[in-house]
Order: structure tokens, then C-alpha cells, then sequence
């Protein structure tokens, strides 16, 4: 068992965690400001979001320059502060690291454009024109075509995501070398680890074919999602960087069967310690269509997050376990109740993540039940992907109102507004004007949530605190008990020593349940639990957390 199986990661998103400087965009000297309220939830990792240099126009996941920290984010002299007091605090710092493209400001790519046979051209995804139009037939991340014609060049550069985003050549030694020294660079600044962008895209077929559509997943993804030398260079960044500084990895695997994250995570291949997946955040999607407004199935839920528990442990991988991210709006307002139950629905899904096996990531704000912005107006969205996606919509013909609530359930931008830290003004966030403004009034705030009697916070700090001292929810394994049940999801973690049984309601009626004898209760998030005999009534939202004595 490695030392950080046993902590718990906190994602920040820099931009809108804490401003120190009045400009509306958080900042590194706010997050140095913030440490002592990390250590005190009991948070061993922090994962921070780009804060290289670049235009934003994915807010920046399009990186200009790789060695030199954004101005809006500080100085680098700032950033070896915020390590060194992270640090002192034994929490350990992972950079976002974007490796599938770069921004078209980035000077490798200015150098590409330049000529056929400028050494920086093949450092990045080049096919001539195919009967005058695009080389193949895949579709960007951010709609449209996934290729963007240089009349200059008369040649179309590959862009799986913004058309300012250009897909680099993994073929090419002479760029892995390049971005091995790049990341050497950072090791010796003292960071420990990465979180790597999408790095399941890095290696496409040679041929790059066109793809058939039979499936809202046949964009292209077919040829280039876990390509055919993905695992060489992942293993190639291992020998050269993560092994020799003992770093810590995850990378982000979306559209990855179990059978490929396996091979990212399992020690004896050295490549990544563990995976983020998708699989359970695409369960309210529309016959796999995102944009869509969705509903979902608790049995489907289960049985996703079931699958990927035993089959991973099975074979030796490591998951990454989360609801939120800078990426996904809220699980508080997808899944459950962010309303009436709000305090119990935030514990519900904090228990049931912390139960399972893996490494439990926070996102700022889940521990104090931040929700969903529901904006209604497209002129307050700044991501390019909700907007494209509006557009989209609107051409497609749907009426402007439900395009608004598409938004609402499914925009990453509802993940994106800035931390709520107490009732002053932009909720303490910033002294001006906040680059992304929440449109609802909410009087959730770090500063009203530890004021309350059993607050989410603590109740947070409470299961941190289990884990560590519980090897059962590290080692032990897992089972899904009464797959059916479309109500409460009930697992038990278990090992030769001990037993852990978790039970969660995720409705708002009341559900009556049935607990083996000699289980007492180790945490609830109603403080006690109604049980006759072996019968539970557990309340709307309820979660249990019980141990065989």
C-alpha cells in the first residue's frame, strides 16, 4: 500500500478559488492564503488546474508557454512559495499538465507554420486536403470539423478539441524529448506529480480513417482514444520522469474500457497511478448524447460504479474516485436534491465516494454543498464548449428556453463559479468585479456552513479521518449488495479483519431497509439512525456508514 492511497485529493480551480489582488481571477497567492483551511479538512493532495501561460480560450487547458506561470495567476516566485507552504503543511501539490495539443500561440506551433520543413511542423498533426476537403470525417470536442485548413500551407492541422488547439505528433522522438525536458523542468521546481489532460488521445492511428456514426460515440474517437502506442510513451514518460521522482500521477481516460485503464494503473507497467473515468457521469446522458436534458436510474449508477470497483481491483488498477470537477456541473444538482435536502444530499454523495475503493477527490466547494449556477441567459456562459453547444442547439431547432436548460443540467460552467467563502460581497471570493458571476442568490458559504451543527464540512473532515484509519476502506474488497434496488445503494467493503457496510437513500421518501445483526453505526448523516429490530427507516437522503463488530 503506497502512502498516497491513503490521503484524499483536493481539486482546485484557480481562477475561482481565492483572488488576493482585486482583479476577479483567483489567484496563487489566494490559494497560499487558503492552506490552513485545507489543512484543517485534512487534505494530503492538491490538484491545481492550468496556471501556465495562455490566451484562455479553454480556460487554460490551451497552453502558450509551458515553462512560465500565466501574470494573471502570479509569478513564479509565487508558485515555489505556494509549494513551500504547502509543503510545510504535508500537502503535496499536482500540476494540471495538457500534453494532446497546445495552444496555436504557442511558439512550437508559430514555428510549424512558418514551412513544410521547419523541424516544428511534424511536431504536430498535418494531412493534405482530400478531394478538396478535409482529410477525414472527425468531429471536434467543441463541435464541427476536427480539421482547420492553412490556406498558406494548402494542408489541415488536426484539432480534436478548440480550433485553436492544435493535436501534437506523438510519432515525432524529437517533440516527446522536448516535453520530457518540459517536465523535468517543473519536477525540479518540487512539484509532486501530474494530472494529465486527455492523455488517452496522444497516439492516433496511423491511417486515421474516416469513422461510421452508427453511434453518437463514432466521431473519431475510434482511431485515436487508447491508440495504438498510447502505453509505450505513457511508460516512456515513467522511465524518464514519474519513476526517478517518485511522482504521482492520474490521468484523465475518458471513453476507456476497464481493460485499458488496467493497463494505465497497474504498478507492474509503470505508467500512471491511477484513472479518472467517466462511465458514472455520463449516466443521466440521452442515448449517449450529452446535450440532451437527462434523467437517470440509480440501478444503472450502481451497477456502473460496481463494475469498475471489482473488475479494477481485480486486475491490479487503482481508480480515482470523484462526483465533481472543473468539468462536470454539480453531482448535488444532478443527482440528488440541492434544495430541501441539500445538507444530506451533499453527505450522500461524500459517503458514498469515501466508501468506495480508490483515492476520493474533493472539488473546491463540494464540502460546503456548492451548487449548480443555473444561468438563464447564454450571454453569462464564458465556456466555448457550453456555447457552441447552445448554438448547436439552436440551429438544431430546439426552442431557446430548454437549450437554457440543457445548460443548466449539464454546463461544466456550473462548476466554474467562484468559491463561496463567507456573506460579504461576492461571497469573500474577490474585492472586484468576478470573472464568471453566479446569477442565484445563495447564502451557502465556508463562513455559514461552519457555523452549522453537523455542517458538511466536518462531516467531510470526519470520513478523511476514517479512511486513513480504517484499512478496510483502502484494502479491503468491495461488493454491491441488492443490485435491483432502484432506491438505496448498499455496499459492503470488507477484508479478513473487517467488514463495512454502506447504505445510501437516494430518494426523498422514506425507505425501510434491512441491516444484518452486530452492525454499529460508524457515521450518519442524520447523526443517529431509526432501527427496529433489523430494520432501518432511513429518511430522505440518508447515507449509513456501519462496521461489524
Amino acid at each position: 500500500m503506497k502512502e498516497w492511497q491513503k490521503e484524499t485529493v483536493y481539486q482546485i480551480y484557480p481562477r475561482s478559488f481565492q483572488d488576493s489582488n482585486g482583479d476577479g481571477i483567483g489567484d496563487i497567492n489566494g490559494i497560499i492564503s487558503r492552506l490552513d483551511y485545507l489543512q484543517k479538512l485534512g487534505i494530503g493532495l492538491v490538484w491545481l488546474t492550468p496556471m501556465y501561460v495562455s490566451p484562455g480560450n479553454d480556460n487554460g487547458y490551451d497552453i502558450a508557454d509551458y515553462y512560465q506561470i500565466d501574470p494573471v495567476f502570479g509569478t513564479m516566485a509565487d508558485f515555489e512559495h505556494l509549494l513551500k507552504e504547502a509543503h510545510k503543511r504535508d500537502i503535496k501539490i499536482i500540476m494540471d499538465m495538457v500534453l494532446n495539443h497546445t495552444s496555436d500561440q504557442n511558439p512550437w506551433f508559430k514555428e510549424a507554420l512558418k514551412s513544410k520543413n521547419n523541424p516544428y511542423h511534424d511536431f504536430y498533426i498535418w494531412r493534405d486536403p482530400l478531394d478538396g476537403h478535409e482529410p477525414n470525417n472527425w468531429v471536434s470536442k467543441f463541435s464541427g470539423s476536427a480539421w482547420k485548413y492553412v490556406p498558406e500551407l494548402d494542408q489541415y492541422y488536426l484539432h480534436l478539441y478548440d480550433v485553436t488547439m492544435p493535436d501534437l505528433n506523438w510519432r515525432n522522438e524529437e517533440l516527446r524529448k522536448e516535453i520530457f525536458t518540459m517536465l523535468q523542468f517543473w519536477a525540479k521546481r518540487g512539484i509532486d506529480g501530474f494530472r494529465l489532460d486527455v492523455i488517452n488521445n496522444i497516439s492516433k492511428t496511423k491511417e486515421m480513417p474516416n469513422d461510421t456514426f452508427k453511434t453518437p460515440l463514432d466521431d473519431g474517437r475510434n482511431f485515436y482514444t487508447n491508440g495504438p502506442h498510447v502505453h509505450e510513451y505513457i511508460h516512456e514518460m515513467y522511465e524518464k520522469v514519474f519513476g526517478p521522482n517518485n511522482f504521482i500521477t492520474v490521468g484523465e481516460l475518458s471513453s476507456t474500457p476497464i481493460s485499458e485503464a488496467v493497463k494505465y494503473t497497474n504498478p507492474k507497467r509503470q505508467e500512471l497511478s491511477m484513472a479518472f473515468t467517466f462511465h458514472h457521469v455520463k449516466v443521466d446522458y440521452t442515448n449517449g448524447k450529452k446535450w440532451t436534458l437527462g434523467h437517470y436510474k440509480l440501478t444503472d449508477l450502481t451497477s456502473i460504479l460496481s463494475e469498475w470497483q471489482v473488475k479494477m481491483d481485480q486486475q491490479g488498477g487503482w481508480n480515482a474516485l470523484f462526483w465533481n470537477n472543473h468539468d462536470q456541473p454539480r453531482a448535488i444538482s444532478r443527482f440528488t436534491d440541492d434544495d430541501k435536502y441539500r445538507n444530506q444530499s451533499a453527505k450522500l454523495l461524500a459517503m458514498v465516494e469515501f466508501g468506495l475503493k480508490g483515492t476520493p477527490y474533493i472539488y473546491q466547494g463540494d464540502e460546503i454543498a456548492m451548487k449548480n449556477a443555473y444561468f438563464t441567459d447564454i450571454k453569462q456562459y464564458n465556456d466555448h464548449e457550453s456555447i457552441n453547444a447552445y448554438n448547436e442547439l439552436i440551429n438544431n431547432g430546439v426552442d431557446k428556453a430548454l437549450a437554457i436548460k440543457i445548460l443548466q443540467q449539464k454546463s461544466r460552467e456550473n462548476a466554474r463559479l467562484p468559491m463561496q467563502w463567507d456573506s460579504t460581497k461576492n461571497y469573500g471570493f474577490t474585492t472586484g468585479e468576478p470573472w464568471l458571476k453566479p446569477l442565484h442568490h445563495d447564502d451557502y458559504s465556508v463562513e455559514k456552513v461552519l457555523k452549522m451543527k453537523d455542517n458538511v464540512f466536518d462531516f467531510y473532515r470526519a470520513l478523511i479521518f476514517i479512511r486513513k484509519h480504517k484499512e478496510v476502506l483502502i484494502d479491503g474488497d468491495y461488493k454491491l449488495l441488492n443490485p435491483e434496488d432502484n432506491s438505496v445503494y448498499s455496499y459492503e467493503r470488507f477484508n479478513e479483519k473487517r467488514k463495512i457496510l454502506v447504505m445510501a437513500n437516494f430518494t426523498a421518501q422514506e425507505q425501510k431497509r434491512t441491516i444484518p445483526a452486530g452492525f454499529d453505526l460508524v457515521l450518519g448523516n442524520y447523526g443517529g439512525l431509526q432501527l427496529d429490530d433489523e430494520t432501518v427507516t432511513m429518511r430522505p437522503y440518508e447515507a449509513l456508514m456501519l462496521e461489524k463488530r
